[in-house]
């Protein structure tokens, strides 16, 4: 089961932090078809928000054909987002993990990594459009 946290500096809202992180689980294979959500008031006594907060993100995703409420049950995934190969996120991700030792050796800390990282990111995005 996907266990949510909230990021103050991330720029996006609590109900937006939970989509994301519900979708980058289905993205990544931790989350497939038939998996249960945290119900609502867990989610709400783990991150301490409002119930509305958490139910605004599952009907999102609902809406989007990710996930089904089924009343007194709960909310389950119907679908995922994996659409590569799930063997080759292994490969990439100890290369990732030797490039984060290797930036954190050069005297860089989590928010200059993340900056480095998303900078690149959206530049390579945007030379492969033009």
């Amino acid at each position: 089961m996907i266990e949510f946290h909230l990021d103050a500096r991330s720029g996006l809202s609590p109900y937006q932090q939970l989509v994301q992180q519900v979708r980058h689980a289905l993205r990544l294979g931790v989350l497939r078809e038939g998996d249960q959500l945290p119900t609502i008031k867990e989610v709400v006594a783990h991150l301490a928000i409002n119930a509305n907060t958490v139910l605004k993100a599952y009907r999102e995703l609902e809406h989007e054909g990710l996930v089904a409420a089924r009343p007194g049950v709960g909310t389950f995934v119907t679908a995922t987002l994996t659409h590569t190969s799930l063997a080759a996120h292994g490969p990439l991700r100890l290369e990732l993990r030797r490039w984060l030792a290797k930036a954190r050796r050069a005297g860089l800390d989590d928010e200059s990594i993340e900056a480095l990282f998303m900078t690149t990111f959206r530049t390579a995005a945007q030379e492969d459009i033009a």
